[in-house]
């Protein structure tokens, strides 16, 4: 039995406590919004966030985030109220095939939130370990600094230029 707080609500899960906490996440707790990718911790499409920061979820045992918060993008908003930054993805049409969005996502909200004024060379800095095999990296990045803006309560008049235009 692993007891793990996600989004905001306890779970009691029986589960061997080795079992990836991916596996947990999508297979128990019905949250498919992290994806199986590569399995080996290379690709990011498995992000979640932990006390606020990014973790590999897949190869995360659920015996160690017992007690610590986890975030998953469904706990970012809802369909009806999403948050900052899925709102940003959403107005730069970041996604293509939408595989590694939710990955990519969580590991922007985990630098947002830790560092709120973050430059677009720290943004491109975080999203390293994340890949996204459609190509669509500059949109995910305007996309990141976009939810930066909205963050800090900037509205679309007052993004910054290179955020605006793709540039940076």
């Amino acid at each position: 039995m692993v007891k793990l707080n996600v989004n905001g609500a306890s779970h009691d899960i029986d589960v061997d406590p080795a079992t990836p906490l991916l596996y947990v996440l999508r297979n128990d707790l019905k949250l498919n919004g992290a994806k199986f990718g590569c399995g080996l911790g290379q690709c990011g499409a498995c992000t979640v966030m932990v006390d606020g920061k990014a973790v590999f979820s897949c190869l995360t045992p659920a015996m160690l985030v017992e007690g610590r918060a986890i975030k998953t993008v469904e706990g970012l908003g809802t369909i009806d109220d999403p948050g900052p930054m899925q709102k940003a993805f959403v107005e730069q049409q970041a996604a293509q095939c939408g595989y590694c969005i939710a990955g990519m996502m969580m590991r922007a909200q985990a630098l947002l939130e830790a560092k709120p004024d973050a430059a677009d060379a720290d943004i491109r800095q975080a999203l390293e370990p994340n890949l996204c095999r459609c190509g669509t990296h500059m949109r995910i990045l305007r996309a990141v600094a976009r939810a930066r803006d909205l963050m800090q309560g900037k509205s679309a008049d007052a993004m910054a230029p290179a955020a605006a235009t793709g540039r940076g």
